[in-house]
């Protein structure tokens, strides 16, 4: 599904990825941790072809589907909910308005409100964030720093969804500071410039 081979990155002589390498066969739920700079954003903007690595390859599965949460999550800010995930899903074709209205059911948002995005608050945004990180079941989705701005409730929510996906094989990688141990990862990484595979229990 993706083959990642001695990948490099480098901002203004500043090294943020060294030497990484990465291999995933499919169906695997990944937690990545490290501090602030350590590169986890980077990694999934190299994986989206967001940015160019220095050095390395990326490859990917043809046609790999991939949904991610990267940052801050961006949308039409003079729309509504429905109106932006209808629009983001409508590029690749793949808008299943039912499947859509139960992710946000399950994380308590009204998907026919008529509240713009602009007017949401950062709890609210982060959720629209995750839904429209899965809504095309996409095979390998990226999530970076999921929960921020989440209540307790929905982080329950949140963790139950990516449990279900993973059972249903899709691949999921979260890169975040908070360890959620209702997940049932297959992998714990530590990025430090490179990924090290930490033990589990």
């Amino acid at each position: 599904m993706l083959d990642i081979k001695d990948l490099n990155k480098d901002f203004h002589k500043h090294t943020v990825l060294q030497h990484l390498s990465l291999h995933l066969e499919g169906n695997e739920l990944i937690y990545i941790h490290g501090i602030n700079g350590s590169g986890k954003s980077t990694l999934f903007k190299l994986i989206c072809d967001i940015l160019k690595p220095t050095s390395g390859t990326i490859e990917k599965k043809k046609d790999l589907q991939i949904g991610a949460l990267i940052e801050n999550p961006g949308f039409l800010e003079n729309e509504t909910l429905a109106y932006n995930l209808r629009f983001l899903a409508s590029l690749n074709n793949h808008y299943d308005q039912q499947y859509i209205e139960e992710l946000c059911q399950q994380f308590h948002l009204d998907f026919h409100s008529r509240m713009k995005l602009k007017n949401f608050s950062v709890g609210m945004r982060q959720k629209a964030g995750i839904i429209q990180a899965i809504m095309e079941k996409q095979e390998l989705i990226l999530l970076d720093e999921p929960t921020r701005g989440l209540d307790q409730e929905s982080i329950h929510i949140f963790c139950q969804i990516i449990n279900q996906l993973h059972q249903q094989g899709h691949t999921i990688m979260i890169a975040a500071h908070d360890y959620l141990p209702d997940i049932h990862y297959t992998h714990i990484y530590h990025l430090e410039g490179q990924l090290y595979l930490d033990e589990m229990d």
